[in-house]
């Protein structure tokens, strides 16, 4: 299936159904598929892309679609992360402010605690969560810049 036949799946699908959180996922399919036909991608990527849309089976009908086609979405997603190293927006700010806090807390309970004693505790584990998350989210947008002007972003937000 190339990426156009599938992108007219979806606009069909959006048709047929009133389910909102449905057409969230069906928007989405349709927004990266036609991020990935501007990209001007090699032949060999389209082949791969397309393959892999063939093995999601996507044109039989299903029982339960929106569960089974959210679950192809995240799958598609992952794929063109590992395979074209391609990623959604905040990508990078999201792993950042998670890793920021997690190292700030640790971090700052351990200095609060040596510096301040057990009081110490809280205002230290509450100033490193702060600053870890602000650190984490300041070096994940720089990050997520670079990665924007080496055009390696897609959007994943439906229109």
């Amino acid at each position: 299936m190339t990426i156009e036949e599938a992108s007219k799946f979806f606009k069909n699908l959006v048709t047929e159904t009133d389910e909102t959180s449905e057409i969230k996922v069906y928007k989405k399919f349709i927004s990266i598929l036609s991020q990935l036909e501007s990209r001007g991608l090699s032949e060999d990527q389209l082949r791969a892309i397309e393959s892999k849309l063939d093995a999601f089976d996507i044109d039989i009908p299903r029982e339960n679609r929106k569960k089974y086609y959210n679950k192809r979405l995240s799958e598609f997603i992952t794929y063109l992360k590992k395979e074209f190293s391609l990623i959604s927006e905040g990508y990078y700010m999201t792993i950042g402010m998670s890793l920021g806090m997690s190292l700030g807390m640790s971090l700052g309970m351990t200095f609060g605690v040596v510096f301040c004693g057990s009081n110490g505790l809280i205002y230290g584990m509450t100033f490193g969560m702060t600053i870890g998350m602000s650190l984490g989210l300041a070096i994940g947008a720089a990050m997520d810049a670079n990665a924007k002007k080496e055009n390696k972003v897609l959007s994943v937000k439906c229109k």
